[in-house]
């Protein structure tokens, strides 16, 4: 189970440079990686709202599930190659795979009501709060 952290993208770039400073100039193949799943969760009118940016990604590519307050976000690119007549690809940086994301919330989300909608590579997702997830006080004796 990972937790949300801060986006870095200099932090990101920087381990990239050095994670395949020594090791791609030997590889015969371009490693190809997917990028890491952006995502942003925002708490409005007892729901949580949670957008996760997958441009590229085929709707029905996309899972998502919930379970309490663990929502875990999974998406699959695929690459479709598309080879005409006397043609030959000499090089191509499509890649394909799977790239994943999953956190806690700090609340039980009703998962029933819940809603996703994806459009211009944003998945935006309105998890409602459980009615019965509020807080109780307990007497200290």
């Amino acid at each position: 189970m990972t937790s949300i952290t801060r986006y870095d993208p200099l932090n990101e770039l920087v381990d990239d440079l050095f994670k395949g400073f020594f090791v791609r100039p030997l590889a015969f193949e371009p490693r190809a990686e997917l990028p890491r799943m952006k995502v942003e969760v925002a708490e409005k009118n007892g729901a949580y709202l949670v957008t996760a940016e997958l441009p590229g990604v085929k709707k029905e590519d996309i899972h998502v599930d919930i379970d309490g307050a663990y929502i875990s976000l999974r998406a699959e690119t695929k690459q479709e190659k598309e080879e005409k007549k006397g043609e030959k690809v000499v090089y191509s940086e499509r890649s394909y795979g799977m790239t994943s994301r999953s956190f806690t919330l700090p609340g039980e989300v009703d998962a029933k009501a819940a809603k996703a909608e994806y459009k211009d590579g944003l998945l935006s997702l309105t998890l409602p709060k459980k009615a019965n997830g509020s807080g109780q006080r307990i007497a200290i004796s």
